[in-house]
């Protein structure tokens, strides 16, 4: 199986441009690039599913460059419904620095920035040089733009004109680095064939390009993000603990489609997953392959091994094999409450909100349905101090089997 045959299998050939793509994908020897706008200071999991193709394509053969678009990214690419807030100039170059540092790191690519060239073309060059090869008609044709203008929306001349400067990257990334193809995500095929135009009416020679489907939950909506918050590559934004419990809460009926387009697994191991998923889908083996592919990629295997660690100290009630920075990690989002020396725990449980009144914490307490640091405690007269915290930090108490709070010193 040729890489563009793998690439079909896994789902992620959207559209192409021409049927040569596929010979020359499994031929190798290609450079090409995918790019991002740095509207962030991280890349998140959506992210992630897309530049995997670097990998892929440069094991088989070809040359990777990510494009960060500091110049792109401070027009901003259409949205369906509404225009982007512009950002500022610092904020785009520290948002560049920071995915430059995270792209090099994960893919090992070489990474350019748009602004180096964007930056040096005058408004009459941009007309003469490149807007006169874009014929409106055609520009109104394009699926976003189409449907801004039937919503009523409208669009600025300036979101209008991210279209050329996307096709001028093509352009410019052709001419100086011998690009030939261009791959993005489903979203952005009417800027790759704009590009795939200015490079044929400008030099007369073809280059090529390809989309990626988006990957999404089944109901349609954008896969990545939990609770309404998007899983950020960056350990500092979403630790590998939170990626963890995203992974293993995956749904079954995605699943497997999420280790095609995620993991580098081989046809066989996804086959023999998706078998074990259908058949015994409470072994969850496919979610635990899944989380731990991508996180050992993203963050190595101790990382791994810790988000387990912690989701299994969890699930057992023994935090007490936990540090004080992995319940830091595990307890992140759960309720907390400030410390104080000599509380009574029936106090703690009243402003934890894991009792009503004192009455219903004694009975709680003296029922055993109290554990704290994974041990259950009776005592309804028992006082904690910082003594008591782990590693003079956090004391966790556990009422029932799922009901937790933090107490922190």
């Amino acid at each position: 199986m040729g890489i563009y045959e793998e690439l079909v299998w896994r789902g992620l050939v959207k559209d192409t441009s021409d049927p040569k793509i596929k010979d020359k994908l499994n031929a190798g020897g290609m450079t090409f690039y995918i790019g991002t706008d740095p509207t962030g200071d991280s890349l998140h999991i959506g992210h992630f599913s897309s530049f995997l193709i670097c990998k892929r394509l440069k094991e088989a053969g070809h040359h990777p460059i990510v494009l960060v678009g500091g110049g792109t990214g401070l027009i901003g690419d259409p949205r369906p419904n509404s225009e982007r807030p512009m950002i500022s100039y610092e904020t785009v170059e520290h948002n560049f620095n920071c995915l430059k540092n995270q792209l090099e790191t994960l893919f090992g690519c070489e990474v350019v920035n748009n602004y180096d060239w964007l930056s040096k073309i005058n408004f009459i060059d941009f007309l003469r040089d490149y807007g006169k090869f874009f014929n409106v008609n055609y520009m109104l044709q394009k699926d976003i733009i189409a449907r801004r203008l039937d919503s009523g929306e409208g669009i600025t001349y300036t979101e209008f004109s991210y279209m050329i400067m996307q096709a001028t990257d093509f352009l410019y990334l052709h001419q100086t680095k011998n690009v030939d193809m261009q791959v993005a995500g489903q979203d952005q095929w009417g800027n790759i064939t704009a590009g795939i135009e200015l490079i044929r009416k400008k030099t007369g020679e073809e280059v090529y390009g390809f989309t990626m489907p988006l990957l999404t939950k089944s109901d349609g909506s954008k896969f990545g993000k939990t609770n309404g918050k998007a899983i950020w590559l960056d350990a500092n934004k979403t630790s590998p603990y939170e990626m963890y419990q995203f992974f293993i809460n995956s749904e079954d009926a995605k699943v497997i489609d999420y280790l095609k387009f995620l993991t580098f697994l081989s046809k066989e191991e996804i086959e023999a997953l998706e078998k074990s998923n259908n058949e015994r889908p409470e072994l969850r083996e496919a979610h635990k392959a899944l989380a731990r592919e991508v996180i050992t990629f993203l963050h190595g295997k101790d990382a791994y091994d810790e988000a387990v660690k912690i989701s299994q100290a969890l699930f057992s009630g023994n935090v007490k094999e936990l540090t004080a920075k992995e319940i830091e990690m595990g307890f992140n989002d759960l309720p907390s409450i400030e410390g104080k020396d000599d509380m009574p725990l029936v106090d703690m449980l009243i402003e934890a909100k894991l009792a009503s009144s004192k009455r219903e914490a004694r009975e709680f307490i003296k029922n055993g349905a109290v554990l704290v640091n994974g041990d259950k405690l009776t005592d309804i007269e028992a006082h904690l101090s910082k003594e008591n915290a782990i590693e003079g930090k956090f004391i966790v108490i556990r009422r029932g089997k799922k009901l937790y709070a933090i107490v922190k010193y």
